[in-house]
């Protein structure tokens, strides 16, 4: 087979999470190609949030500016009866990640053009995308990927190394390299009704599950003036009972909302999916996004887990791609991203209860309990900072364990008294930061060899109240990394180009295994 390549990876499906792997590898200097079987971006409104994790996301691809600025911070979740009783609420704390807000409300159409115009501003050399082309073969080799697809009539081949299928949850990638979907999906059908809004009515700012064994609704604020409701429909009801707005109608004044409120602008149905791919790979061919893995909407966690899936996947194929990483760092990606989108899965469908008011008083109390005696504050599961449960770690994870978890990321000052948000300190590197030590001392001769091998940086860390000692120090202006590390008595850790930590000297600083 010919070593002539068209680009180093091709990407088939270009949504969210199509966009957010090409961002990613062409921050590495990593061509892609992708192909797209709409001409133009979805039109409806599907997901309906992204959180502090995913903007850090946005922050390392340089783009968190950008889309800041067509999102909205979110108030709250809240979950209550008809009658107006409070159920459950769910407060966002400040985020430790880097950005104030914990959730933002999104305008899902508008944020793809900006994420898409963002690829095409920067990285026009690198990513080509070819809309209005559908995918009608993958083959893969030893050598790499050969993806065939049409356009107007006429067939296109081309040559990748890898190739990533980020096409949906009717993922055809996912067929052609022979990856089952497992799981099931929910026989009621959902109505969703995006609106513009016309004018502010109380608490519009919630994130309101209107809970109901019969006619549970998630009624929420989107960004740039919209608003969306979806409502389930009766077990009688078709689709066909609602062919216009005016069928829709009585749904939202049976919610005390009228056309004063609000103008419908379109509405769609769908069905709630806890699916997932028995693999997330075959070969040089990978699996992201709701090709990978079907969630209720319940999280807000679907797209957001797809975006997740990308970048994960892309920083690692970057640097195996340009030789800094031996390929078997590839088996780590499919290790960390399924063990998250099951939890983010699990976790909407005990949301998902809570609306439908099928848990017992038992189990809401439980929901609602805070468990005492940590190391960890707590925080519920949707608001509380990610940790990984496997991969590219050293030692056990939990909650006395700083393994696994995202450094938070406050504002540090270096030597020369430049300050900035932490990350962009660290850069795009492997990182190991000492408690007023330089790390590199601290490792025996093995140790430094292996992470010199990463290309790590080593860097010692200093409160403010203390001068710097050496040219690559770091100062904890707002006091958080220090008393984080303290917490759990790591005196030196390792942090991932993605801000998790691998490990720490509690568990010993080797580098982990792949």
């Amino acid at each position: 087979m010919t070593k002539r390549y068209d680009a180093d990876v091709a990407i088939v499906g270009y949504g969210p999470t199509g966009v957010i792997a090409a961002l990613t590898l062409a921050g590495y200097g990593i061509s892609a190609v992708a192909f797209e079987r709409d001409r133009d971006i979805y039109s409806r409104a599907r997901a309906v949030t992204v959180n502090d994790w995913t903007m850090r996301i946005f922050q390392d691809l340089g783009i968190d500016e950008r889309i800041d600025k067509v999102i909205d911070p979110q108030r709250a979740l809240r979950w209550m009866t008809y009658d107006r009783t409070e159920i459950m609420r769910i407060e966002h704390p400040p985020s430790t990640l880097g950005r104030t807000p914990r959730f933002y409300n999104i305008y899902q159409p508008t944020m793809e053009a900006e994420l898409r115009a963002a690829v095409q501003e920067r990285y026009d050399d690198l990513v080509t995308v070819h809309y209005g082309d559908e995918v009608t073969g993958i083959e893969q080799d030893a050598d790499g990927v050969t993806v065939t697809s049409t356009a107007d009539g006429a067939t296109r081949t081309t040559r990748a190394r890898y190739a990533i299928g980020a096409d949906g949850g009717s993922s055809a990638t996912r067929g052609r390299i022979g990856c089952k979907l497992l799981g099931d999906t929910d026989d009621v059908t959902w109505v969703v009704v995006d609106c513009h809004v016309k004018r502010w009515w109380p608490d519009r700012d919630f994130l309101t599950f209107w809970s109901d064994k019969e006619r549970p609704v998630v009624d929420i604020a989107l960004s740039a003036g919209n608003h969306r409701w979806e409502i389930p429909l009766k077990p009688d009801e078709t689709p066909a009972d609602y062919p216009t707005s005016a069928e829709i109608w009585p749904l939202l004044k049976a919610l005390g909302v009228s056309e004063d409120d609000v103008e419908i602008h379109q509405h769609a149905f769908y069905q709630h999916h806890v699916r997932m791919a028995d693999t997330f790979r075959q070969g040089r061919v990978f699996l992201a996004g709701d090709a990978a893995h079907l969630m209720p909407p319940w999280a807000g966690a679907g797209m957001q887990t797809g975006m997740r899936d990308a970048h994960n996947l892309g920083w690692k194929l970057a640097r195996v791609l340009k030789g800094e990483l031996p390929e078997s760092w590839l088996d780590t990606y499919e290790a960390e991203r399924r063990p998250n989108a099951a939890f983010y899965t699990g976790l909407a469908v005990g949301l998902g209860r809570v609306i439908k008011q099928e848990v017992s008083e038992e189990e809401q109390a439980a929901m609602n309990a805070v468990p005492e005696s940590t190391v960890t504050p707590f925080e519920p599961p949707l608001t509380a900072p990610p940790v990984l449960a496997g991969g590219w770690i050293r030692g056990e994870t939990g909650d006395a364990s700083i393994i696994g978890r995202m450094i938070p990321q406050p504002i540090t000052g270096d030597t020369a008294g430049r300050m900035a948000r932490l990350d962009d300190h660290l850069g795009h590197h492997f990182v190991l930061l000492g408690d007023q030590v330089d790390p590199a001392t601290l490792l025996s001769a093995e140790e430094k060899a292996g992470w010199d091998g990463l290309g790590a940086h080593y860097r010692a860390v200093r409160p403010k109240t203390s001068h710097t000692q050496g040219p690559d120090e770091l100062v904890d202006l707002d006091e958080v990394v220090l008393p984080w590390m303290r917490r759990y008595g790591a005196r030196v850790i390792a942090v991932r180009p993605d801000r998790f930590v691998a490990a720490a000297d509690t568990h010993g600083l080797a580098v982990p295994t792949v």
